[in-house]
């Protein structure tokens, strides 16, 4: 192994959960939220992915998807963990527990979690799938374009950006959803903070923008103009053929989104500005301005997981020079 090679720069990236924020880096994630006490509790844990994960992790286009996978993982996990932080979970007792629940608690056992994680994750990808692929394509499919297909592509494509932006407007009229929507200012402006290398004080975060390239939202309107684009392209006749590609493409769009935005995260140039203003607009429905109790707590996990972070790199530095040292005795 080189001595000179380069490490490539830790990005920080979050999600806000209820009451609070999470944080995470390349092996640690941090979920910090204000309990019914008035206190900003914190969890740590480690992101531990198998060694094939690791590998598809590192090639163009598929660590897109990968990485999609995981986030979806870890994000399910911590909205659990800040609902029962935050004191929205109270769980359910022996008493109140249904034969279906008690089953499964035998069936599982310590892994039920982990298993109804896994079973939500799929639940919400095949209701986005089917919501925001499929459902556009059939409507597009209903109306007489038989000698127009590139037509039906655009019109497809617009159904699918009125049905995105329907839904985000709608569910930013939700009151708790609203809460969600200001810790996740708070996560972009800490993080913003952060980058541009200014201490991480509620005074000094604030003044900072709520808006950021790296955001899911963004992502997901790459999402939507990909798709778009790259549907123009693949065209039949056949209603069930097209239903069936709109399924079977998602991964490979998502792969391409992410290398879009991966990009736009690292650079300034006019391009990615002209391409990270719509995001920007979209962001301004799915981010609030936070208060300083939010801004502190989005502070103490970003802090968590960079310190965390910063230990693991020392660790695996004397590791390193152990294992060095005993290559050249």
């Amino acid at each position: 192994m080189s001595e000179n090679k380069k490490e490539a720069p830790t990005f920080y990236g979050g999600q806000a959960v209820m009451e609070g924020v999470m944080m995470r880096g390349r092996e640690h994630y941090c979920v910090s939220v204000r309990n019914p006490q008035g206190e900003i509790e914190s969890k740590m844990d480690v992101i531990k992915p198998a060694k094939w994960v690791d590998t598809l992790g590192k090639i163009p286009i598929i660590r897109g998807v990968v990485r999609l996978g995981s986030s979806m993982i870890v994000g399910m996990k911590v909205m659990k963990a800040s609902a029962e932080m935050a004191g929205l979970d109270d769980g359910v007792n022996e008493k109140e527990a249904s034969k279906f629940d008690k089953w499964l608690e035998r069936k599982f056992g310590d892994k039920l979690s982990n298993v109804l994680i896994i079973f939500a994750m799929v639940i919400s990808l095949a209701f986005s799938v089917a919501l925001f692929m499929v459902l556009p394509t059939f409507l597009a499919g209903l109306l007489p374009l038989e000698n127009y297909i590139w037509a039906r592509g655009i019109v497809e494509g617009l159904v699918r950006f009125a049905i995105f932006l329907g839904y985000i407007f709608l569910i930013s009229r939700l009151k708790d959803i609203q809460r969600v929507f200001e810790y996740h200012g708070a996560e972009h402006k800490v993080i913003n903070c952060y980058e541009a290398g200014v201490e991480l004080t509620p005074e000094n975060v604030k003044p900072f923008t709520r808006l950021h390239k790296r955001c899911g939202t963004s992502f997901l309107l790459f999402v939507m103009l990909i798709s778009m684009i790259f549907f123009l392209f693949v065209r039949t006749d056949d209603m069930w053929l097209r239903l069936a590609s709109r399924v079977l493409f998602v991964p490979f769009i998502a792969g391409i989104s992410f290398e879009v935005i991966r990009w736009a995260g690292i650079s300034d140039s006019f391009i990615v500005k002209v391409l990270s203003w719509p995001g920007f607009m979209l962001q301004k429905i799915t981010t609030k301005e936070p208060d300083e109790e939010q801004i502190a707590v989005a502070i103490m996990a970003l802090e968590k997981v960079i310190e965390a972070e910063n230990r693991g790199k020392v660790q695996n530095e004397a590791i390193t020079v152990e294992a060095l040292g005993q290559e050249q005795s």
